[in-house]
């Protein structure tokens, strides 16, 4: 599929599940607190489809698939017949105005709980945290070398490159010294502090992830495959054969033999390569091929391929996938809240925020790596939602939530003057952050670190 249709595509369903989700927590909660719901839409504008149920409630998909409501039974929208009197929103105990508030974040934590459990039992795939260092650069001068394994981050033992690199984040964000444990090849171990303090200030994550320079260790040079019929198999190398040099220039890894390979095939496609064949050095004549491998762009090839890097699949049974899960929502949900309070003490940069346009991205790559990779993805995106809704925020589900508790402190509801005036500052505050957010997302298209 076309990567922009495919982010649209994979957007509208993320929205679909996680925005239905959300409203049928406030639509469930408000039928057992004794509510009448009139209308429970899935969408915005005009209704594609719809229909009445005994209940009398209507259940809609609309046109704009970019959210979601639960219309009740209110008195601050006009008369209330008598007999429904009991049946109206006001007319309920501020608890129960507080469940349902509370019932469609709190529903979203639900399916991020469930999303995640899901996904332990299916299999989460990630590499195993064995990584390098770029040349001059931060993580090198710390000394980190290629092939150490890290242990633990921050103090938190890791076993992924994406648990590690949650925690690294989250450091960066307050640039503080990072004390990490790692393995060397050899089995020594070493405790090593990268100094995050000292990158400069006001920059977003991905800047900081470029100049820290940490990243999975390439694979070693040699030829895991040769693939028939291809230069380097017409040549007479063998899978198995480790890779020397490139026209006389050492080869330090798989990653700097595929760009000596480009490098000299532009001059010349005429290539000299060195292996190692059973302690042997052998010499080779090869012909590079201009060619376009499943719809990239041309490249130089002459048909070897990479060990794969080391795996480390996270698959549990029931229970321990559900342990995993709660860990992984409360791990998540302190990295959220982190970025949230050190964006307002001015100690991150808003820059690290992404809108609609970051998101669609995001869902389709998840979507291309797999069910798993997507259900994590949706139960990331579902906790943000749900924290977010709890922001204290005016139209915003914490913002309700602050009134009623205003009105459990003074005995009475807010005023409506109050409350008007709060609808202004959270459409203020809502469009500034979602502005926010989409300037960042050009910005990062077209402006890329």
């Amino acid at each position: 599929m076309n990567p922009f249709f495919g982010s649209v595509f994979w957007l509208l369903v993320t929205l679909g599940v996680l925005v239905t989700f959300h409203e049928f927590g406030h639509y469930w909660v408000a039928r057992r607190c004794g509510v009448k719901v009139l209308r429970f839409s899935v969408g915005f504008g005009k209704a594609i489809w719809k229909r009445t149920g005994r209940d009398g409630c209507e259940y809609q998909v609309a046109a704009l698939p970019l959210g979601g409501y639960v219309k009740m039974l209110d008195a601050r929208e006009g008369e209330v017949p008598p007999e429904l009197r009991a049946q109206e929103f006001t007319a309920q105990t501020v608890w129960k105005r507080i469940a349902i508030v509370v019932a469609g974040p709190g529903f979203n934590l639900i399916f991020t709980v469930a999303a995640f459990w899901l996904m332990f039992m299916l299999g989460r795939t990630d590499y195993a945290p064995i990584v390098s260092a770029a040349p001059q650069s931060m993580a090198a001068q710390a000394g980190i070398r290629a092939g150490d394994r890290l242990l633990s981050v921050g103090g938190q033992p890791v076993a992924t490159w994406s648990d590690s690199l949650d925690v690294i984040g989250n450091a960066l964000l307050g640039r503080e010294p990072l004390p990490l444990t790692v393995r060397d090849p050899d089995g020594g171990q070493r405790a090593l502090v990268l100094p995050l303090d000292k990158l400069p200030a006001g920059k977003d994550v991905g800047q900081y992830l470029e100049k820290l320079g940490l990243r999975p260790a390439p694979a070693p040079a040699i030829a895991a495959t040769v693939r028939p019929g291809e230069p380097a198999a017409l040549a007479g190398l063998h899978g198995g054969d480790r890779l020397l040099s490139v026209n006389g220039r050492p080869v330090a890894d798989f990653e700097d033999f595929g760009k000596q390979i480009a490098d000299d095939a532009a001059k010349s496609p005429l290539l000299d390569i060195r292996v190692q064949r059973d302690g042997k050095p052998l010499d080779f004549k090869v012909t590079a091929r201009m060619q376009s491998l499943d719809g990239q762009p041309p490249r130089w090839i002459i048909g070897v391929g990479a060990e794969p890097p080391e795996q480390a699949l996270q698959r549990f049974g029931p229970a321990r996938a559900l342990g995993a899960s709660l860990q992984m929502s409360w791990d998540r949900a302190s990295g959220v809240f982190n970025m949230i309070g050190k964006m307002l003490s001015g100690r991150a940069s808003t820059s690290n925020l992404s809108g609609v346009i970051g998101i669609a991205q995001v869902a389709n790559a998840s979507a291309q790596l797999g069910l798993s990779s997507f259900l994590e993805f949706l139960g990331l995106i579902s906790l943000s939602l749900a924290i977010l809704n709890l922001l204290p925020i005016p139209l915003l589900d914490g913002g309700h939530l602050l009134y009623y508790l205003i009105e459990l402190v003074k005995g009475s509801p807010v005023s409506e003057r109050a409350m008007v005036a709060g609808q202004y500052v959270g459409l203020l505050l809502l469009f500034t952050l979602m502005g926010l957010a989409f300037y960042n997302d050009i910005h990062r298209i077209v402006l890329p670190t």
